[in-house]
């Protein structure tokens, strides 16, 4: 089977793609600045600007993860930088190795998000249109988030010109919903005393995707020549954080549970700027993966839940 080199590849998407490709035979290789591993590995620093170039030039296609954590810390001048950096730094590195040791890689899988898109505005002049949501072909947004994922694809997009030639797939990744963590363990602590933790006014809408549906894709993206370009990668059907809260209560406890919400305004005093992302509805268009063929195997919020086994 082909060889595939994954960067962030120890991360919560990363493992389960790791484990994925693993179970499908292919041979995996990460990208680490540590050597603990049980598959194999290969040494890159990108503040030093150095990477393994046996490990470019034995690879076959390449997955890019790496990029710190959005939620994991306050937004501070510095961790929006650290971010930033983090994504177009090592897409940049990569860049570089490719085009200065002889390889064989067919595809390049990156990593996006969805914070490319603004919020919904049901009034049509942002060519978004509520029933539909977001579609790849719609403009970046201006704050930071969405600057941050323009800068970061853009970053990534030399390798199908300068001549490399390669085929690149940007999976704008919606908030993934896993038992291992992410965004699902914060929906989890209120749960803890039996208490549903509605959001704001919990109307906005969470476009999401089960991470094992997300595995699948970006093998997917591998297997099928026939994409290339920007994909949104959420599930078909978008929620309320109301919904998604109360699901996930109904999943737990049944009905034995308490709805409580959560002000906006005491948010922003936790969040600060990250409280505008918590709040922010974003409605995101799944039908061109679909388009390509691809199915999911967790359509519906309920399904992907129940199954997690939290």
């Amino acid at each position: 089977m082909a060889r595939v080199l994954i960067t962030g590849g120890t991360g919560l998407v990363g493992t389960a793609v790791k484990n994925l490709l693993l179970q499908k035979g292919y041979e995996v290789v990460l990208l680490t600045r540590s050597t603990v591993s049980k598959v194999g590995y290969a040494h890159w620093d990108i503040n030093a600007g150095t990477i393994d170039a046996t490990a470019i030039a034995g690879a076959d296609y390449i997955i890019h993860l790496a990029g710190a954590g959005v939620a994991d810390k306050r937004w501070s001048v510095a961790r929006k930088q650290e971010i930033l950096d983090s994504r177009t730094k090592s897409s940049a590195l990569l860049v570089k190795a490719l085009q200065e040791t002889p390889n064989k890689v067919k595809a390049v899988i990156s990593a996006s998000a969805i914070g490319w898109y603004g919020p919904d505005n049901t009034n049509g002049d942002n060519n978004n249109i509520a029933s539909q949501g977001f579609v790849e072909t719609d403009p970046s947004y201006s704050d930071f988030l969405g600057t941050t994922c323009a800068a970061w694809e853009a970053s990534i997009e030399p390798v199908t010109s300068l001549g490399l030639q390669k085929r690149l797939v940007c999976l704008r990744t919606g908030i993934v919903l896993s038992k291992q963590g992410g965004a699902l363990k914060e929906f989890l602590k209120p749960l803890a005393v039996r208490m549903a933790a509605v959001l704001g006014n919990g109307k906005q809408m969470i476009s999401w995707i089960d991470v094992r549906d997300l595995a699948k894709m970006f093998v997917y993206a591998i297997e099928h020549e026939n994409l290339s370009g920007s994909y949104n990668a959420v599930a078909p059907s978008p929620v309320s954080n109301k919904t998604l809260t109360k699901t996930l209560a109904s999943v737990l406890y049944g009905k034995f549970y308490i709805t409580t919400y959560v002000p906006s305004f005491i948010l922003k005093i936790m969040l600060g700027e990250m409280s505008i992302e918590v709040l922010k509805s974003t409605t995101v268009s799944a039908q061109k993966i679909q388009d390509a063929g691809f199915v999911f195997d967790y359509p519906e919020i309920t399904k992907s839940l129940s199954s997690l086994d939290l």
